[in-house]
Protein backbone atom coordinates (compact mmCIF):
# COMPACT_ATOMS: atom_id res chain seq x y z
CA UNK A 1 0.00 0.00 0.00
CA UNK A 2 1.48 3.29 -0.89
CA UNK A 3 -0.03 6.97 -0.48
CA UNK A 4 -1.88 6.80 2.92
CA UNK A 5 -0.75 9.09 5.56
CA UNK A 6 0.75 6.78 8.35
CA UNK A 7 -1.16 8.50 11.26
CA UNK A 8 -4.25 8.43 12.73
CA UNK A 9 -6.86 10.20 10.26
CA UNK A 10 -8.08 11.12 14.04
CA UNK A 11 -4.80 13.62 14.69
CA UNK A 12 -5.56 15.77 11.56
CA UNK A 13 -6.12 19.59 12.79
CA UNK A 14 -5.51 18.06 16.50
CA UNK A 15 -4.33 20.79 18.66
CA UNK A 16 -0.96 21.30 19.22
CA UNK A 17 -0.15 19.86 22.85
CA UNK A 18 0.75 22.55 25.23
CA UNK A 19 4.07 22.39 27.55
CA UNK A 20 2.39 22.67 30.95
CA UNK A 21 2.79 26.03 31.90
CA UNK A 22 3.91 26.05 35.35
CA UNK A 23 6.54 24.12 37.81
CA UNK A 24 5.44 20.82 38.42
CA UNK A 25 3.75 20.67 42.00
CA UNK A 26 6.01 18.88 44.71
CA UNK A 27 2.63 17.21 45.96
CA UNK A 28 -1.13 16.68 44.97
CA UNK A 29 -3.78 15.26 46.74
CA UNK A 30 -4.15 12.96 43.16
CA UNK A 31 -1.43 11.94 40.84
CA UNK A 32 -3.16 10.29 37.90
CA UNK A 33 -0.35 9.00 35.64
CA UNK A 34 -1.99 8.60 31.99
CA UNK A 35 -3.42 11.17 30.00
CA UNK A 36 -5.86 8.94 28.42
CA UNK A 37 -9.67 8.49 28.33
CA UNK A 38 -9.09 6.57 31.93
CA UNK A 39 -7.30 9.51 33.38
CA UNK A 40 -8.95 12.15 32.21
CA UNK A 41 -12.61 10.79 33.21
CA UNK A 42 -11.37 10.25 36.63
CA UNK A 43 -9.88 13.73 36.66
CA UNK A 44 -13.13 15.23 35.28
CA UNK A 45 -15.19 13.41 38.34
CA UNK A 46 -12.47 13.60 40.73
CA UNK A 47 -12.98 17.40 40.29
CA UNK A 48 -16.39 17.64 40.33
CA UNK A 49 -17.14 16.34 43.62
CA UNK A 50 -14.23 18.05 44.86
CA UNK A 51 -13.52 21.25 43.54
CA UNK A 52 -10.83 22.38 45.76
CA UNK A 53 -8.65 18.80 45.08
CA UNK A 54 -5.10 19.24 43.83
CA UNK A 55 -5.22 17.00 40.77
CA UNK A 56 -2.63 16.07 38.26
CA UNK A 57 -2.18 14.16 35.29
CA UNK A 58 1.04 13.14 33.73
CA UNK A 59 1.29 12.40 30.30
CA UNK A 60 4.16 10.86 28.62
CA UNK A 61 3.28 12.34 25.35
CA UNK A 62 0.16 14.50 24.94
CA UNK A 63 -3.30 13.34 25.79
CA UNK A 64 -4.98 11.14 23.88
CA UNK A 65 -0.87 9.56 22.11
CA UNK A 66 -2.43 5.98 22.96
CA UNK A 67 -5.87 4.07 22.05
CA UNK A 68 -7.65 7.19 23.33
CA UNK A 69 -6.65 9.01 19.89
CA UNK A 70 -6.34 5.63 18.05
CA UNK A 71 -9.57 4.15 18.30
CA UNK A 72 -12.37 2.84 15.85
CA UNK A 73 -14.99 5.49 18.38
CA UNK A 74 -17.01 2.91 19.67
CA UNK A 75 -19.13 4.56 22.40
CA UNK A 76 -20.75 1.13 23.48
CA UNK A 77 -22.28 -1.06 26.26
CA UNK A 78 -20.00 -3.75 25.00
CA UNK A 79 -17.92 -6.06 27.69
CA UNK A 80 -15.26 -8.35 26.58
CA UNK A 81 -16.68 -10.98 28.52
CA UNK A 82 -19.61 -12.42 28.68
CA UNK A 83 -22.57 -11.20 31.30
CA UNK A 84 -22.62 -15.20 31.93
CA UNK A 85 -18.92 -15.17 33.04
CA UNK A 86 -19.68 -11.94 34.86
CA UNK A 87 -22.09 -13.60 36.80
CA UNK A 88 -20.77 -17.19 37.43
CA UNK A 89 -18.17 -14.84 39.82
CA UNK A 90 -20.70 -12.65 41.00
CA UNK A 91 -24.18 -13.02 40.89
CA UNK A 92 -27.06 -12.22 38.18
CA UNK A 93 -27.93 -9.30 39.79
CA UNK A 94 -24.37 -8.30 39.67
CA UNK A 95 -24.19 -8.69 36.02
CA UNK A 96 -27.11 -7.12 35.23
CA UNK A 97 -26.04 -4.22 37.23
CA UNK A 98 -22.96 -3.97 35.02
CA UNK A 99 -24.80 -4.12 31.98
CA UNK A 100 -27.37 -1.67 32.73
CA UNK A 101 -24.23 0.97 33.88
CA UNK A 102 -22.36 0.05 30.75
CA UNK A 103 -25.55 1.22 28.99
CA UNK A 104 -26.20 4.28 31.17
CA UNK A 105 -22.44 4.82 30.59
CA UNK A 106 -22.77 5.70 26.55
CA UNK A 107 -25.49 8.05 27.45
CA UNK A 108 -23.48 9.86 30.13
CA UNK A 109 -20.61 10.32 27.68
CA UNK A 110 -23.44 11.63 25.48
CA UNK A 111 -24.39 14.11 28.31
CA UNK A 112 -20.68 15.49 28.98
CA UNK A 113 -20.11 16.17 25.56
CA UNK A 114 -22.91 18.49 25.47
CA UNK A 115 -22.49 19.95 28.72
CA UNK A 116 -18.78 20.53 27.91
CA UNK A 117 -19.46 21.50 24.36
CA UNK A 118 -16.97 19.15 22.89
CA UNK A 119 -17.31 19.22 19.14
CA UNK A 120 -16.57 15.02 18.84
CA UNK A 121 -19.30 14.15 16.80
CA UNK A 122 -21.17 12.19 19.42
CA UNK A 123 -24.22 10.50 17.60
CA UNK A 124 -26.14 7.23 19.12
CA UNK A 125 -27.01 5.14 15.93
CA UNK A 126 -26.80 1.85 17.82
CA UNK A 127 -23.96 -0.85 16.28
CA UNK A 128 -25.14 -3.33 13.45
CA UNK A 129 -22.94 -6.53 13.02
CA UNK A 130 -23.93 -8.52 10.12
CA UNK A 131 -23.84 -12.22 9.75
CA UNK A 132 -22.36 -13.42 6.29
CA UNK A 133 -22.31 -17.09 6.22
CA UNK A 134 -24.52 -20.09 8.32
CA UNK A 135 -21.92 -19.98 10.88
CA UNK A 136 -21.83 -16.27 11.67
CA UNK A 137 -25.82 -16.82 11.49
CA UNK A 138 -25.66 -19.41 14.45
CA UNK A 139 -23.63 -16.78 16.71
CA UNK A 140 -25.60 -13.89 15.92
CA UNK A 141 -28.78 -15.27 16.78
CA UNK A 142 -27.23 -16.56 20.02
CA UNK A 143 -26.24 -13.56 20.61
CA UNK A 144 -29.14 -12.17 20.00
CA UNK A 145 -30.85 -14.72 22.66
CA UNK A 146 -27.96 -14.12 24.93
CA UNK A 147 -29.50 -10.05 24.51
CA UNK A 148 -33.20 -11.03 25.67
CA UNK A 149 -32.06 -13.27 28.60
CA UNK A 150 -29.41 -10.71 30.53
CA UNK A 151 -31.64 -7.74 28.94
CA UNK A 152 -28.94 -5.84 26.62
CA UNK A 153 -30.82 -4.46 23.91
CA UNK A 154 -29.74 -7.16 21.53
CA UNK A 155 -32.31 -7.73 18.55
CA UNK A 156 -32.05 -10.27 15.54
CA UNK A 157 -32.41 -8.82 12.14
CA UNK A 158 -33.75 -10.95 9.39
CA UNK A 159 -31.75 -10.43 6.10
CA UNK A 160 -34.15 -7.46 4.13
CA UNK A 161 -34.06 -6.04 8.02
CA UNK A 162 -29.99 -6.07 8.37
CA UNK A 163 -29.48 -4.97 4.83
CA UNK A 164 -31.34 -1.83 5.24
CA UNK A 165 -29.03 -0.98 7.82
CA UNK A 166 -25.87 -1.96 6.25
CA UNK A 167 -25.87 -3.22 2.59
CA UNK A 168 -22.83 -5.65 2.82
CA UNK A 169 -22.66 -8.54 0.87
CA UNK A 170 -24.16 -11.87 1.25
CA UNK A 171 -25.98 -10.57 3.98
CA UNK A 172 -28.02 -13.58 5.90
CA UNK A 173 -29.24 -11.50 8.81
CA UNK A 174 -27.45 -9.42 11.64
CA UNK A 175 -27.66 -8.22 15.58
CA UNK A 176 -28.19 -4.71 16.34
CA UNK A 177 -27.79 -3.11 19.67
CA UNK A 178 -29.10 0.38 20.27
CA UNK A 179 -26.33 1.19 22.84
CA UNK A 180 -23.29 1.93 20.73
CA UNK A 181 -22.62 5.93 19.49
CA UNK A 182 -19.98 6.88 17.38
CA UNK A 183 -17.56 9.76 18.46
CA UNK A 184 -14.48 11.57 16.60
CA UNK A 185 -11.71 9.64 19.43
CA UNK A 186 -9.23 12.39 19.45
CA UNK A 187 -11.50 15.70 20.04
CA UNK A 188 -12.88 13.86 23.00
CA UNK A 189 -9.20 13.37 24.46
CA UNK A 190 -8.66 16.86 23.81
CA UNK A 191 -12.36 18.07 24.71
CA UNK A 192 -12.25 16.21 27.99
CA UNK A 193 -8.25 17.49 28.60
CA UNK A 194 -9.48 21.33 28.13
CA UNK A 195 -12.65 20.39 30.72
CA UNK A 196 -10.42 18.91 33.36
CA UNK A 197 -8.43 22.50 32.71
CA UNK A 198 -11.24 24.86 33.26
CA UNK A 199 -12.29 22.64 36.34
CA UNK A 200 -8.69 23.42 37.91
CA UNK A 201 -7.03 20.18 37.30
CA UNK A 202 -3.24 20.42 36.46
CA UNK A 203 -2.89 17.92 33.01
CA UNK A 204 1.09 17.94 32.06
CA UNK A 205 2.08 16.69 28.69
CA UNK A 206 5.56 15.28 28.33
CA UNK A 207 5.69 14.34 31.37
CA UNK A 208 7.40 10.58 31.64
CA UNK A 209 6.57 8.65 34.35
CA UNK A 210 9.48 5.83 35.48
CA UNK A 211 7.94 4.38 38.75
CA UNK A 212 4.98 4.57 40.25
CA UNK A 213 4.84 4.04 44.29
CA UNK A 214 2.29 4.21 46.88
CA UNK A 215 2.29 8.03 47.61
CA UNK A 216 4.77 8.64 44.85
CA UNK A 217 5.49 9.01 41.39
CA UNK A 218 8.74 9.79 39.97
CA UNK A 219 9.49 10.73 36.49
CA UNK A 220 12.10 10.25 34.64
CA UNK A 221 13.70 13.42 34.99
CA UNK A 222 14.19 12.70 38.07
CA UNK A 223 11.69 14.68 39.97
CA UNK A 224 9.38 12.81 42.68
CA UNK A 225 5.87 14.46 43.00
CA UNK A 226 3.95 13.09 46.15
CA UNK A 227 0.30 12.46 46.51
CA UNK A 228 -2.01 11.21 48.55
CA UNK A 229 -3.70 8.82 45.95
CA UNK A 230 -2.08 7.69 42.90
CA UNK A 231 -3.97 6.25 40.01
CA UNK A 232 -2.62 4.10 37.22
CA UNK A 233 -4.24 4.80 34.04
CA UNK A 234 -1.54 3.34 31.83
CA UNK A 235 -3.50 0.78 30.15
CA UNK A 236 -0.77 -1.14 27.46
CA UNK A 237 1.75 0.90 28.76
CA UNK A 238 1.05 -0.62 31.93
CA UNK A 239 3.54 -3.38 30.57
CA UNK A 240 6.59 -1.25 30.35
CA UNK A 241 6.21 -0.21 34.67
CA UNK A 242 8.38 -2.23 36.87
CA UNK A 243 6.79 -4.84 38.46
CA UNK A 244 3.95 -4.85 36.21
CA UNK A 245 5.19 -6.11 33.26
CA UNK A 246 2.94 -8.94 33.00
CA UNK A 247 -0.52 -7.73 34.12
CA UNK A 248 -1.49 -6.20 30.65
CA UNK A 249 -0.30 -7.87 27.00
CA UNK A 250 -0.45 -5.02 24.88
CA UNK A 251 -1.99 -6.33 21.49
CA UNK A 252 -1.83 -3.73 18.35
CA UNK A 253 -5.29 -3.33 16.38
CA UNK A 254 -5.28 -1.47 12.78
CA UNK A 255 -7.25 0.62 10.85
CA UNK A 256 -7.69 2.49 7.44
CA UNK A 257 -9.72 5.26 6.54
CA UNK A 258 -10.91 6.21 3.37
CA UNK A 259 -11.58 9.57 1.48
CA UNK A 260 -14.88 11.21 2.17
CA UNK A 261 -17.33 9.05 -0.07
CA UNK A 262 -20.00 10.53 -2.44
CA UNK A 263 -23.62 10.84 -1.04
CA UNK A 264 -24.71 8.35 -4.06
CA UNK A 265 -22.36 5.65 -2.59
CA UNK A 266 -23.90 6.27 1.09
CA UNK A 267 -27.18 6.21 -0.09
CA UNK A 268 -26.56 2.26 -1.60
CA UNK A 269 -24.57 1.63 1.38
CA UNK A 270 -26.45 2.44 4.55
CA UNK A 271 -25.66 3.88 8.05
CA UNK A 272 -27.85 6.48 7.40
CA UNK A 273 -28.41 6.80 11.49
CA UNK A 274 -24.50 6.36 11.63
CA UNK A 275 -24.40 2.92 12.93
CA UNK A 276 -21.08 1.76 14.00
CA UNK A 277 -20.68 -1.59 12.33
CA UNK A 278 -18.78 -5.19 12.04
CA UNK A 279 -19.95 -8.76 11.20
CA UNK A 280 -19.57 -11.95 13.34
CA UNK A 281 -16.54 -12.96 11.97
CA UNK A 282 -13.43 -14.44 14.75
CA UNK A 283 -11.21 -12.48 14.01
CA UNK A 284 -12.50 -8.63 14.90
CA UNK A 285 -13.22 -5.92 12.73
CA UNK A 286 -15.10 -2.93 13.42
CA UNK A 287 -16.23 0.49 11.16
CA UNK A 288 -17.84 4.10 11.53
CA UNK A 289 -19.13 6.33 9.62
CA UNK A 290 -17.25 9.54 10.07
CA UNK A 291 -18.63 13.44 10.21
CA UNK A 292 -17.17 14.25 7.47
CA UNK A 293 -18.79 10.89 5.43
CA UNK A 294 -15.20 8.91 5.32
CA UNK A 295 -15.41 4.98 5.96
CA UNK A 296 -13.13 4.45 9.69
CA UNK A 297 -12.22 0.59 9.23
CA UNK A 298 -9.93 -1.63 11.11
CA UNK A 299 -9.50 -5.31 12.83
CA UNK A 300 -6.92 -7.60 14.68
CA UNK A 301 -4.46 -9.42 12.98
CA UNK A 302 -1.16 -7.93 13.80
CA UNK A 303 0.71 -9.82 15.37
CA UNK A 304 1.92 -9.76 19.66
CA UNK A 305 5.61 -8.64 20.20
CA UNK A 306 7.33 -10.40 22.25
CA UNK A 307 8.32 -8.80 25.74
CA UNK A 308 5.15 -7.54 25.91
CA UNK A 309 6.72 -4.65 23.14
CA UNK A 310 5.94 -1.06 22.38
CA UNK A 311 7.37 1.09 19.43
CA UNK A 312 6.33 2.96 16.61
CA UNK A 313 7.53 0.49 14.22
CA UNK A 314 4.44 -2.05 15.05
CA UNK A 315 1.85 1.19 14.52
CA UNK A 316 2.00 -0.07 11.09
CA UNK A 317 1.81 -3.53 9.23
CA UNK A 318 1.43 -3.56 5.56
CA UNK A 319 0.43 -6.76 5.49
CA UNK A 320 -2.59 -5.98 7.76
CA UNK A 321 -3.22 -2.90 6.07
CA UNK A 322 -4.07 -5.19 2.61
CA UNK A 323 -5.64 -7.85 5.02
CA UNK A 324 -8.45 -4.44 5.92
CA UNK A 325 -8.14 -2.85 2.41
CA UNK A 326 -9.61 -6.39 0.99
CA UNK A 327 -11.86 -7.12 3.86
CA UNK A 328 -13.62 -3.62 3.47
CA UNK A 329 -14.05 -4.02 -0.10
CA UNK A 330 -15.31 -7.55 0.17
CA UNK A 331 -17.58 -6.71 2.71
CA UNK A 332 -19.04 -3.07 1.11
CA UNK A 333 -17.65 -3.32 -2.73
CA UNK A 334 -19.17 -0.10 -3.37
CA UNK A 335 -16.03 1.39 -2.03
CA UNK A 336 -13.76 -0.89 -3.61
CA UNK A 337 -12.19 2.31 -6.11
CA UNK A 338 -12.15 4.77 -2.69
CA UNK A 339 -9.19 6.07 -2.12
CA UNK A 340 -7.70 5.26 1.53
CA UNK A 341 -6.24 8.24 3.10
CA UNK A 342 -5.09 6.89 6.48
CA UNK A 343 -3.38 3.92 7.49
CA UNK A 344 -2.71 3.52 11.69
CA UNK A 345 -2.46 1.57 14.57
CA UNK A 346 -1.50 1.35 18.10
CA UNK A 347 -1.96 -1.55 21.31
CA UNK A 348 -4.65 -1.93 23.72
CA UNK A 349 -4.36 -3.90 26.76
CA UNK A 350 -5.02 -6.95 27.30
CA UNK A 351 -5.64 -8.43 31.34
CA UNK A 352 -4.79 -12.91 31.28
CA UNK A 353 -8.32 -13.65 31.96
CA UNK A 354 -10.00 -10.91 29.48
CA UNK A 355 -11.96 -9.16 32.41
CA UNK A 356 -11.23 -5.71 32.81
CA UNK A 357 -11.02 -3.83 36.15
CA UNK A 358 -10.93 -0.91 38.76
CA UNK A 359 -10.21 -0.65 41.99
CA UNK A 360 -8.32 1.58 44.68
CA UNK A 361 -6.40 -0.22 47.54
CA UNK A 362 -6.97 1.88 50.84
CA UNK A 363 -3.90 1.18 52.45
CA UNK A 364 -1.45 2.74 49.75
CA UNK A 365 -4.21 4.81 48.49
CA UNK A 366 -2.92 3.76 44.69
CA UNK A 367 -5.76 2.79 42.38
CA UNK A 368 -5.76 1.68 38.79
CA UNK A 369 -8.36 0.60 35.82
CA UNK A 370 -7.74 -0.73 32.41
CA UNK A 371 -7.14 -4.23 30.65
CA UNK A 372 -10.65 -2.71 28.40
CA UNK A 373 -9.62 -5.28 25.23
CA UNK A 374 -10.48 -2.08 23.01
CA UNK A 375 -13.87 -1.90 24.42
CA UNK A 376 -12.89 0.89 26.49
CA UNK A 377 -14.25 3.74 25.06
CA UNK A 378 -17.46 3.70 27.66
CA UNK A 379 -16.11 1.59 30.24
CA UNK A 380 -13.22 3.57 30.88
CA UNK A 381 -15.80 6.86 31.66
CA UNK A 382 -17.47 3.98 33.82
CA UNK A 383 -13.84 3.67 35.22
CA UNK A 384 -13.60 7.55 36.17
CA UNK A 385 -16.66 7.57 38.03
CA UNK A 386 -15.98 4.84 40.01
CA UNK A 387 -12.41 5.53 40.85
CA UNK A 388 -13.89 9.36 41.84
CA UNK A 389 -16.18 7.68 44.10
CA UNK A 390 -13.67 5.05 45.44
CA UNK A 391 -10.89 7.82 46.16
CA UNK A 392 -13.22 10.49 47.66
CA UNK A 393 -15.03 7.46 50.13
CA UNK A 394 -18.60 7.26 48.48
CA UNK A 395 -20.53 4.36 49.00
CA UNK A 396 -22.43 4.06 45.40
CA UNK A 397 -23.95 1.54 43.12
CA UNK A 398 -21.00 2.31 40.88
CA UNK A 399 -18.22 1.03 43.80
CA UNK A 400 -20.38 -2.23 44.19
CA UNK A 401 -20.07 -3.68 40.82
CA UNK A 402 -18.47 -6.99 40.38
CA UNK A 403 -15.47 -5.10 38.22
CA UNK A 404 -14.27 -3.37 40.85
CA UNK A 405 -11.33 -4.97 42.72
CA UNK A 406 -11.32 -7.73 40.36
CA UNK A 407 -7.32 -8.53 40.09
CA UNK A 408 -6.65 -10.81 37.08
CA UNK A 409 -3.72 -13.44 37.26
CA UNK A 410 -0.26 -12.25 35.37
CA UNK A 411 0.32 -13.45 32.02
CA UNK A 412 2.65 -16.40 31.39
CA UNK A 413 6.37 -15.66 31.21
CA UNK A 414 8.31 -15.14 28.05
CA UNK A 415 8.36 -16.99 25.71
CA UNK A 416 4.89 -18.95 26.50
CA UNK A 417 3.24 -15.32 26.08
CA UNK A 418 4.51 -14.50 23.05
CA UNK A 419 3.25 -18.43 21.25
CA UNK A 420 0.19 -18.63 23.39
CA UNK A 421 -1.46 -15.14 22.16
CA UNK A 422 -0.06 -15.42 18.89
CA UNK A 423 -0.98 -19.23 18.33
CA UNK A 424 -4.65 -17.52 19.26
CA UNK A 425 -4.39 -14.77 16.70
CA UNK A 426 -3.72 -17.37 13.87
CA UNK A 427 -6.41 -19.80 15.06
CA UNK A 428 -8.91 -17.27 14.64
CA UNK A 429 -8.41 -16.62 11.31
CA UNK A 430 -7.67 -20.32 10.57
CA UNK A 431 -11.28 -20.88 12.33
CA UNK A 432 -12.90 -18.04 9.55
CA UNK A 433 -11.33 -19.69 7.15
CA UNK A 434 -12.82 -23.10 8.07
CA UNK A 435 -16.67 -21.41 8.22
CA UNK A 436 -16.22 -19.53 4.70
CA UNK A 437 -15.72 -22.83 3.20
CA UNK A 438 -17.96 -25.16 5.06
CA UNK A 439 -20.88 -22.71 6.71
CA UNK A 440 -20.53 -24.67 9.90
CA UNK A 441 -19.41 -23.39 13.06
CA UNK A 442 -15.37 -23.94 13.05
CA UNK A 443 -14.07 -26.51 15.09
CA UNK A 444 -11.13 -24.74 15.95
CA UNK A 445 -13.61 -22.04 17.48
CA UNK A 446 -13.21 -24.73 20.69
CA UNK A 447 -9.63 -24.64 20.78
CA UNK A 448 -9.59 -20.97 20.57
CA UNK A 449 -12.01 -20.65 23.71
CA UNK A 450 -9.61 -23.11 25.47
CA UNK A 451 -6.46 -20.73 24.65
CA UNK A 452 -7.80 -17.34 25.46
CA UNK A 453 -9.60 -18.75 28.77
CA UNK A 454 -12.37 -16.67 28.38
Amino acid sequence: MSGEALRPLWWDDAPTPLPYAGELPVAVDVAIVGGGYTGLWTAYYLLGLRPDARVLVLEAEHVGFGASGRNGGWVSALWPVGLESVAARSSRTAALALGSALRDTVDEVGRVVTEEAIDAGFVKGGTVAVARNPAQGRRARVEAQHGELWRDGTLWLDRDEATARLAATGVEGATYNPNCARVHPRRLADGLARAVRFRGGMVAEGARVATIQPGLVRLTSGRIIRATNVIRATEAWTARLPDLRRRIAPVYSLMVATAPIAQQVWSSIGLERFETFSDHRHVIIYGQRTADNRIAFGGRGAPYHRGSGIAPAYDTDERVFAALRQTLADLLPQVADVELTHAWGGPLGIARDWNPSVGLDPSTGTGWAGGYVGDGVAATNLAGRTLADLVCGVDSPLTRLPWVGHRSPDWEPEPARWVGINAGLRLAAAADREERLTGRPALLGRALSALTAH
